[in-house]
């Protein structure tokens, strides 16, 4: 008899015998109190994310479970307690981690990284959170990257601890806290110009006021909430404009 293979999607920890996993599993004739229990010691660390799982039952009745894993980019914002990254990474950040926290995602998709070893796992995951706006030891972690290749954090590395005190969490909760005021301040000053320069430029193409946003940079996702989108009749009288021929010279 051929293998049975069972896949849904589960919220990490908190599988159960109800669907979707219970009546699919009835059928291939397996202990579901058994299979259930080991899925969610398999995805205890994915709590308040859904993950894949894949349960394979064999002829004998046995079974194996494999389990995927979110993106990275989904468990950076899991650690970090954020909806979204940095809209400009660059100059805006959003959140702060522990290095010991980097360590624990790199261990959560060891498998899918493509570092020969765990530090390099680790760096592939710092790269990640420099294009998110987070930040890793209260630095841009671009700089935590040329740290551990000096040395610094590589011992910790090597240990694999990921767990934090509860003084650890407090900062950090304090630290996030923080940017998003800051972020916060910051949106507002973007909004008052945007504002100030549409208002100024009424009448204009949209083309010509969006360039003049950018140029006062006016964060894009600020322009597309603000600038209103092109009417039928403007683009046409664009249109009309560029396809006018030019005035003969005298």
């Amino acid at each position: 008899m051929a293998d049975q293979v069972i896949e849904c999607l589960i919220e990490g920890g908190k599988a159960t015998a109800a669907p979707p996993l219970g009546p699919a599993l009835g059928p291939a004739g397996v202990n579901i109190g058994q299979v259930v229990a080991e899925i969610n010691k398999k995805t205890a660390d994915f709590k308040g994310m859904k993950v894949p799982v894949k349960v394979t039952v064999k002829s004998d009745k046995s079974f194996t479970i494999t389990v995927g894993t979110p993106p990275v980019s989904a468990l950076v914002k899991k650690e970090a307690g954020v909806d979204k990254g940095a809209g400009n990474p660059l100059a805006d950040k959003v959140a702060d981690l522990k290095i010991e926290q980097v360590i624990k995602i790199a261990k959560m998709k060891e498998d899918a990284l493509l570092g020969k070893n765990m530090i390099s796992k680790v760096k592939e995951i710092l790269g990640s959170c420099d294009s998110m706006g987070i930040m890793v030891e209260g630095k841009q972690a671009r700089e935590v990257i040329a740290d551990i290749n000096k040395g610094d954090f590589v011992e910790k590395i090597k240990s694999g601890k990921t767990e934090l005190s509860a003084e650890d969490l407090k900062k950090l909760a304090e630290e996030k806290k923080k940017l998003q005021e800051d972020l916060e301040k910051k949106r507002k000053v973007y909004e008052a110009t945007a504002k100030d320069i549409i208002a100024k430029m009424e009448g204009k193409a949209r083309g010509e006021i969006k360039t003049k946003l950018v140029e006062a940079k006016v964060p894009s996702v600020i322009i597309e909430e603000l600038l209103p989108a092109e009417t039928k009749e403007g683009a046409k009288g664009d249109e009309k404009k560029a396809a006018a021929p030019a005035p003969a010279k005298k």
